[in-house]
């Protein structure tokens, strides 16, 4: 249902849709995939004026602790948490974010879309029993050195006041047509190691039975071959999820990071982190896949 023009602040008029429920993931992915090959991507092209919005939303308690064990947040005392994890309604709000993904308005294909970064503001506390509105739309494109990248943003409201809200970026990989080349950012100095995890070739399929986000290049070295990885990798948001979960973050807190390398299933990673909130993940030889910062920020 339409029911409303909301202002964006690129300019324009976005049109606000509301949702009886989250849509399905497979129908999705189905139709973004048979959707790729025809789009053409670039930074100067238009974008989805349309701001999806589902009211009313409860969480499963069920879906809420197999999220918890598959990502290594400690789950409260009736198996799911008493507060959603920071990462949380990044899962809530995945369906919504696909369906402008995989629309015909939305100049970038999905197929081969990689997730580059994300920024979450939690702003206060969030029960598990509590109930919300969500919102996602397109924010903007901007031109990277290796393609285009879309930046979506998702909202969480607790009795209309913004409680969460994350960006995500994602990258399409094209060539860009300008000359010459950005220079390469060299990654951070290593930080000290506080553990290591022994990662099972069954965590993306775990993940993706707890968050829904079924892409085949999570799930079996066959399909993720088809894609160009030799074993299936894991999902971004659990790396950054399962970071966090051991790191901890305040009631009130900024999350940044950055997903700069594929982890390949099985394997063995390094997780780092330092006193001022900064966070890694490393593999073999060093190699970062994932950097990140979390603070405190004062309640508004």
């Amino acid at each position: 249902m339409v029911d409303r023009l909301r202002p964006e602040a690129a300019g324009g008029m976005m049109t606000a849709v509301t949702l009886a429920s989250a849509p399905a993931l497979a129908p999705l992915l189905a139709r973004g995939a048979l959707r790729s090959p025809f789009k053409r991507p670039s930074a100067d092209a238009g974008l989805p004026r349309t701001r999806l919005v589902l009211p009313g939303l409860r969480v499963d308690p069920a879906r809420l602790a197999a999220y918890e064990r598959v990502c290594g947040f400690a789950p409260g005392p009736a198996g799911g948490g008493d507060t959603l994890p920071v990462t949380y309604p990044h899962v809530l709000g995945f369906p919504l974010a696909m369906r402008l993904m995989s629309g015909r308005d939305f100049p970038l294909p999905l197929l081969g879309l990689v997730h580059t970064s994300v920024g979450i503001s939690h702003r206060a506390a969030l029960p598990a029993d509590g109930t919300y509105d969500l919102a996602v739309h397109v924010a903007g494109l901007a031109p990277h050195r290796r393609g285009t990248e879309a930046t979506v943003v998702t909202e969480l409201r607790a009795a209309g006041a913004v409680v969460w809200e994350s960006r995500s970026t994602y990258l399409a990989r094209h060539r860009t047509g300008r000359p010459g080349a950005e220079p390469r950012e060299e990654p951070p100095a290593a930080l000290s190691v506080v553990a290591e995890w022994r990662l099972a070739e069954d965590v993306g399929r775990r993940y993706g039975a707890a968050s829904g986000d079924r892409n085949p290049i999570h799930l079996h070295p066959l399909t993720a071959r088809l894609f160009g990885f030799p074993r299936a990798i894991a999902h971004g948001m659990w790396t950054v999820a399962r970071c966090l979960a051991a790191h901890g973050t305040p009631a009130t807190a900024a999350v940044r990071a950055r997903f700069r390398a594929p982890v390949l299933l099985p394997g063995t990673v390094a997780y780092g982190a330092d006193g001022s909130g900064r966070f890694e993940l490393r593999g073999a030889g060093g190699r970062l896949h994932v950097s990140g910062e979390v603070r405190a920020v004062d309640r508004d």
